[in-house]
């Protein structure tokens, strides 16, 4: 049903009302969870994806004045409604002030709690076509819209881990957007409107690492004319990035250790404590298990950065991807460059898709962008790739990964339609005016590969 995409946590001590509120939501097509109390209500919000909580004011052991706090601390973007009874009126005001959208009696007619529900869920969805929409004009986060089943889970893995403030390692070869995953938790959570600062660790010597880092006050040491802030300090409330964080001398991998064990820091020339308040996220493309071996990395680190860990899947492992990827980058690479590209022929878009990527989406755009610049007349032609050898390579490299051209570009074909009717909410007339084709061509290829609009 329409309203299983947005999911309700019902608060209440009293078994009896959470089975009246369960059962009238569900039969309105709502996900609805049930808590007795709010610790068992955090401990839920803290596993799963919540739109909105209905929560009584007075309960045993956690109560509901103090529930919102926390909820709206922790999770601002939950929607929160108060059940309440003649005598708590005022309070329950009271916590409207505070944060919670609105309140209901519990002896009342229900019509108009559902009617208030089914406004929240339908102004979440607005929320959620804005969001896909700027995904589409915004790289950082376009690539994440995905086809590939292990790649969603993988984004279903970061959306859970957002929610909480566990230390998260991210592994994957270079190019496969690592930072883009790291920033995705980062504006999934609580954190979401505190700094997130990315630092990409093989960007500084062993000697300038550690000032870069944790800061340092004037003169402590040569070319130190002024105090600088640290990048733990600027990060403060936040998320801070470790990008590559198997390439730390094994000096500052003692220094970070400590850091994490008392989230405290001392700049460099200094014994103030400082006290913090930050996320970890790093990531690396090295196996940091087999480092620990040869006493290139801390063990001890590992343990302490990898309370959970994510693998990213390279490109060449969500194929199904590439079709949206290059559609996305040769819209941005045209604006950037003021060039217009009509089409790309069939011997490159083939090549293209059967290229295997070793630099994963990060080459897929450079690729895109040299043959741009290479393109006459609005169409990147094979003929045009032909001076640049290594483009010329890879295009050829492509094309004999892919066996059948013809199955090729249905298989692909079919998985674009498909993404592109999602993103226009299956109206056919939109999406064919995306696709440059007129509304009966794009009924004929949903025809053809059995789709749903």
């Amino acid at each position: 049903m329409e309203n299983r995409d947005f999911k309700i946590l019902v608060v209440d001590d009293e078994v009896e009302y959470q089975n009246v509120l369960s059962i009238v939501f569900e039969n309105c097509g709502y996900i609805v969870r049930t808590a007795s109390d709010g610790s068992k209500a955090l401990r839920i919000l803290s596993e799963e994806m919540i739109n909105l909580v209905i929560t009584d004011l007075k309960m045993p052991g956690l109560g509901g004045q103090e529930l919102v706090r926390i909820v709206k601390e922790k999770y601002p973007d939950i929607e929160i409604m108060i059940a309440t009874a003649y005598g708590t009126i005022d309070s329950a005001v009271e916590t409207v002030k505070n944060g919670a959208v609105g309140y209901f009696v519990k002896s009342d007619d229900l019509t108009k709690l559902v009617t208030d529900v089914d406004r929240l869920a339908k102004e979440y969805r607005k929320q959620q076509k804005t969001k896909k929409l700027v995904r589409q004009e915004n790289f950082p986060e376009a690539f994440l819209d995905t086809s590939n089943k292990e790649f969603a889970a993988v984004l279903k893995t970061c959306e859970k881990a957002a929610r909480s403030n566990i230390d998260v390692l991210l592994i994957g070869e270079s190019g496969v957007g690592k930072e883009v995953i790291a920033h995705y938790i980062h504006e999934n959570g609580g954190r979401k409107n505190r700094p997130f600062i990315p630092v990409n660790c093989q960007a500084f010597s062993s000697g300038t690492i550690e000032s870069e880092l944790f800061g340092h006050e004037k003169g402590a040491f040569t070319g130190a004319l002024s105090q600088r802030i640290g990048r733990f300090e600027e990060a403060d409330g936040g998320t801070l990035f470790l990008d590559e964080v198997g390439d730390l001398p094994m000096e500052t991998q003692g220094k970070l250790l400590r850091t994490l064990e008392n989230r405290t820091i001392e700049r460099i020339g200094s014994n103030k404590t400082i006290s913090l308040d930050i996320r970890l996220i790093s990531a690396t493309n090295k196996e940091l298990s087999e480092q620990t071996k040869v006493g290139m990395f801390r063990e001890d680190l590992l343990y302490r950065i990898n309370a959970l860990t994510i693998t990213i899947p390279p490109l060449r492992e969500r194929r199904e991807d590439i079709p949206c990827l290059i559609d996305f980058f040769l819209k941005k690479i045209q604006t950037e460059q003021k060039k217009k590209v009509i089409s790309v022929d069939e011997e490159v878009m083939t090549g293209l898709l059967g290229y295997n990527y070793p630099g994963n989406v990060r080459e897929l755009k450079n690729i895109l962008e040299r043959l741009v610049v290479l393109s006459e007349d609005g169409i990147i032609r094979h003929s045009d790739v032909l001076p640049d050898k290594q483009i010329a390579e890879r295009i050829c490299s492509g094309a004999e990964n892919i066996q059948s051209l013809h199955d090729a570009r249905d298989f692909f074909e079919s998985r674009f339609i498909s993404k592109k009717l999602r993103e226009y909410d299956g109206n056919v007339t939109r999406t064919a005016k995306e696709l440059s084709i007129t509304p009966r061509q794009l009924w004929n290829k949903i025809n053809k590969y059995g789709l749903k609009p």
